[in-house]
């Protein structure tokens, strides 16, 4: 499948232009490894190495959708990955967003960087966020891209008023979870079933 055809399959999916578009600019081959270049549109996930995975592109596409990207958000990514994720919200998000996205594997997020060092809206970083990001706190948006037992407290802290966070969470297969901050409450809604590479974490 080429990236027009993946285009018309995820618009009939029902995911909204802004997204189509910022798949339509961000060259998905870029982002995986040059065995599966052939691969690149293919609508599934594709290893990038060290256990991980880019995801399908109807996943990320829905997940993005359900975050309610918008122009001048302040975005934390859980999992950077390849960066592919990261280079779609940039550019939904716009020149006044920003992004701060954290990857585990050292060497993922060494190769994140080089690829996304053109991308002037997108910091990445090399540590565990599997408590989220204290040091740019509050976020307009938080999104995991790994699957954690359970969303830490944390998270909930690190959230603007408003705001929403989305993540994977369980075991084996997930509940995907759209958890909006609304002053001291949090609503929390369930998006589908998924399956995600765990959340990595120094202390597990």
């Amino acid at each position: 499948m080429d990236k027009k055809r993946l285009i018309e399959k995820l618009r009939e999916k029902g995911i909204k232009e802004e997204i189509l578009k910022a798949i339509e600019k961000i060259d998905r081959e870029d982002f995986v490894l040059e065995r599966n270049l052939d691969e690149a549109y293919e609508d599934h996930p594709l290893s990038i190495g060290y256990g991980q995975t880019i995801s399908q592109p109807y996943t990320v596409a829905f997940m993005l959708q359900e975050l309610e990207l918008k122009k001048g958000d302040k975005v934390l990514e859980i999992g950077t990955g390849s960066g592919w994720n990261a280079a779609l919200i940039s550019n939904i998000i716009g020149e006044k967003g920003k992004i701060y996205t954290v990857e585990i594997v050292d060497e993922l997020a060494g190769k994140a960087k080089e690829k996304l060092k053109n991308y002037k809206n997108i910091i990445v970083f090399n540590g565990d966020a599997s408590r989220g990001f204290v040091e740019y706190a509050p976020y307009d948006k938080i999104i995991l891209t790994a699957a954690p037992p359970k969303i830490a407290e944390e998270f909930k802290e690190q959230l603007t008023d408003g705001g929403i966070l989305l993540a994977p969470v369980g075991q084996y297969t997930q509940k995907l979870i759209k958890l909006t901050r609304n002053g001291n409450k949090f609503i929390e809604i369930e998006r589908g079933d998924f399956i995600f590479v765990p959340l990595v974490s120094k202390t597990c």
